[in-house]
């Protein structure tokens, strides 16, 4: 599978994006916005949704790039649902959260994953899904 989504979301992540801007820009061109648009859209999502109190970023970004992906291909909300579960699903199963805070152990003293890795995840995760639709 190419990895140049994933780089791309890792290299923006790198250079300073909050998580959901890192993933969201990766993929920009997919859904047919400008990554400065879509950078400004996401701006509010890191760091969940701004606190720590809200989903990852990450997550967020790539629940919403598939809900695009998913009206761009004509498919039912109750199917873009089905998809965006799933992100969900998975990320929860591979990380055993989605809760930023928990992700970061803020309260147990355990991170379960480190923002960057949460990036990379939720990227591999959407290209998956998407490449499926």
């Amino acid at each position: 599978m190419e990895n140049s989504r994933i780089e791309k979301a890792g290299d923006n992540h790198y250079n300073g994006y909050n998580c959901a801007q890192a993933l969201a820009c990766a993929f920009s061109d997919e859904v047919g916005m400008d990554e400065k648009t879509m950078f400004n859209l996401t701006s509010g999502l890191g760091v969940g949704m701004g606190n720590m109190e809200g989903s990852c970023g990450a997550v967020s970004a790539a629940v919403m790039i598939a809900g695009m992906k998913a009206q761009q291909a004509g498919l039912s909300r109750k199917d873009a649902f089905k998809l965006c579960a799933g992100i969900t699903k998975e990320f929860m199963e591979k990380n055993k959260a989605v809760v930023c805070k928990d992700l970061k152990g803020i309260q147990t003293g355990t991170v379960l994953r480190d923002c960057h890795s949460c990036v990379l995840d939720a990227t591999q995760i959407l290209e998956n899904t998407i490449s499926k639709m």
